[in-house]
């Protein structure tokens, strides 16, 4: 089939095949455009196409539909921050993507302060969601964060876990769209949802991806860490994906 590509505000069609994979076509891009690869990212109304997916597992994709390439700048992948505490500092590298529990988990390694006890702040606020991108702060390369220690009054316990109600959305290829009904507690990891899905025999035994707001789900980091909310959807498809920095 015959697909638009958008990109630099110029449109061309390409021939594509429902079992062609995201993987393949950014290698065409590479071969007409001269675009490296992990400079592109390809997607439909928004949603970013997956580079383990084929194009059969999107069924919004059709003959005429319009995918938009971006290309994103070879920034590099990690940047400096400066961490006070205590008279002292510290550089530390972090990726573009860490998160504010990763950079807890990086100065307890460094500097053996408890992770429970470090409260981070930049520009007067308070960086407490432990699962925001350091970026959504507006951290950047060399920003001076401080770091404060909590009493041991103001150290919360994890909230107790919550039992979801969730749907598991399955691609075309996979059961043909089905959609499985699944009760399930938010402490509850990704693995451990493919494990309940397969020993109730939901899902054949293969290996599997999960998706959930447009992000690609981690194997061993929990529903809520994801933002996972009662009533949600999660999309499966097969395959693995794996990323650098992952």
């Amino acid at each position: 089939m015959r697909v638009i590509i958008d990109v630099w505000g110029h449109e061309f069609t390409l021939e594509v095949g429902l079992k062609e994979s995201v993987v393949e076509i950014k290698r065409k891009m590479e071969q007409l455009l001269g675009i490296p690869m992990a400079s592109q990212t390809l997607a439909v109304c928004g949603w970013e196409l997956v580079d383990g997916l084929d194009m059969e597992d999107y069924p919004i994709v059709t003959p005429g539909t319009k995918i938009d390439l971006t290309v994103k700048s070879m920034e590099p992948t990690t940047i400096p921050v400066i961490i006070k505490i205590s008279g002292k500092q510290h550089q530390i590298q972090v990726s573009r993507t860490e998160t504010v529990y990763g950079l807890k988990e990086k100065i307890h390694i460094i500097d053996g302060t408890p992770i429970k006890r470090i409260s981070l702040f930049f520009c007067g606020i308070e960086l407490e969601n432990d699962f925001c991108n350091l970026s959504e702060y507006g951290v950047n390369e060399f920003s001076e964060i401080l770091l404060l220690l909590k009493t041991m009054n103001r150290i919360k316990s994890d909230p107790p876990s919550r039992r979801l109600s969730l749907v598991v959305q399955t691609s075309s290829s996979l059961l043909n769209a089905t959609s499985i009904p699944v009760r399930i507690k938010d402490s509850n990891t990704v693995n451990e949802l493919r494990q309940l899905l397969l020993s109730r025999k939901l899902l054949p035994i293969d290996d599997y991806l999960f998706i959930h707001r447009q992000m690609t789900m981690r194997e061993n980091c929990s529903l809520r860490s994801h933002g996972v909310e009662d009533g949600d959807s999660i999309y499966v498809f097969k395959g693995t994906v794996h990323r650098s920095g992952y």
